[in-house]
């Protein structure tokens, strides 16, 4: 087999492997997914911006890609890491391969390379940068991470500039989906008249939106940035912070607003880079994990009565827990690492969760966490 792609670490090492997305070269943080299903999911989240996902399944692609699996119309990744990918997927809903998936969404991809390896080092020595350089002639003169980088500046080519997040409303429609979905209202906290909720979209999942919507809520989805009142006019009686990439505490204006808002006791809902907003706002603080959680596997218990939840999880900050704020009260642990999952704001209508309660990819047993944001709009009861 013919070696023409290259990944290079910060820390020197170097796995040669072969491309099977697009000829280019691209570098970003590495991170680790050990998800065994859902991997258009994983490819389209949002979160995953800036970041190259190394995925632990030995096997991608067996189920091909579909639009109905997207969280988002773009993969948002910078380059994706593969064992064995399958040529000749196996599934009924199948419209194109994974291979071809990436080589239309312009992604680097390298394959058949030990990924077990790779996420032995992550796990030993931390998250840390690399580079994948894909069918360029020369791979083997590429010495080190330093040597990559330099090349990359080299033939770097010049981007347009990204479109600003504008105010919309979303609904179904918005998928442009062919099968439709049904709207489930078989839970207890079932609203009859629809709720006013606006999203802040850090870079929010569409099963996010689906979520909200089944629950009989009118979605206004918003940019990060946008003030208090702007949103007032649509009369909001719920607020839900997304889902997203980056440093949370680099979001200053994003957690301005969120404080603004805690102010008129409207009820808030975040999850993932929301949760982590959320906190800063009450003024915890936030710091790096080593290698972060990224999978669809991870246990959380819940304090309040110490059952235990398997969660989808994507995330390489947490929240602090030394000098917690006092009006801040934890809700939930991860049983992997003890970190904090949940919290809720004293005398406020405003909860958070780590994790990704509506999954995409991974088990939904958090998903009744949308189900308490209703009731606490409906009953404005802090759970």
């Amino acid at each position: 087999m013919k070696k023409n792609a290259v990944l290079i670490l910060e820390d020197g090492n170097i796995f040669y492997g072969k491309s099977i997305g697009i000829k280019g070269i691209t570098s970003g943080e590495i991170v680790f997914n050990t998800s065994m299903t859902g991997y258009q999911e994983i490819l389209t989240d949002p979160s995953y911006k800036n970041q190259i996902i190394t995925f632990t399944a030995p096997h991608i692609g067996n189920v091909g890609t579909n639009s109905n699996d997207e969280e988002s119309k773009k993969i948002h990744a910078k380059g994706i890491v593969i064992k064995k990918i399958s040529l000749k997927p196996s599934n009924y809903r199948s419209k194109q391969t994974l291979q071809k998936y990436l080589r239309k969404n312009n992604k680097i991809t390298i394959t058949n390379i030990d990924t077990r390896k790779l996420t032995r080092i992550i796990r030993n020595k931390g998250s840390q940068k690399g580079c994948i350089i894909s069918e360029y002639k020369n791979i083997y003169a590429i010495k080190n991470y330093q040597d990559a980088i330099l090349l990359k500046k080299k033939i770097k080519k010049k981007t347009k500039s990204k479109k600003k997040l504008t105010t919309y409303s979303w609904s179904k429609k918005s998928l442009n989906l062919k099968k439709k979905i049904q709207i489930k209202k078989n839970f207890k906290y079932f609203n009859k008249k629809p709720i006013n909720i606006i999203v802040y979209d850090f870079g929010v999942k569409q099963n996010i939106l689906k979520m909200l919507f089944d629950r009989n809520c009118n979605i206004t989805v918003v940019s990060k940035n946008t003030a208090y009142k702007k949103i007032k006019k649509y009369k909001p009686q719920g607020i839900f912070l997304s889902n997203g990439p980056g440093d949370p505490r680099k979001f200053k204006n994003s957690i301005k607003i969120i404080k603004k808002i805690l102010k008129k006791k409207i009820p808030i809902f975040g999850i993932c880079l929301g949760h982590q907003i959320l906190a800063l706002a009450n003024k915890a603080k936030i710091k790096k994990m080593k290698f972060g959680h990224h999978g669809a596997n991870h246990p959380v218990k819940i304090l309040k009565n110490n059952k235990i939840i398997i969660t989808s999880q994507n995330h390489n900050y947490v929240i602090n827990e030394k000098k917690l704020p006092k009006n801040i009260k934890i809700t939930h642990r991860s049983l992997f690492d003890n970190t904090i999952q949940g919290i809720k704001i004293k005398k406020n209508f405003a909860f958070s969760f780590q994790g990704h309660p509506e999954a995409s990819p991974g088990p939904q047993d958090a998903k009744f966490l949308f189900d308490k944001f209703i009731n606490m709009i409906n009953k404005k009861n802090i759970i």
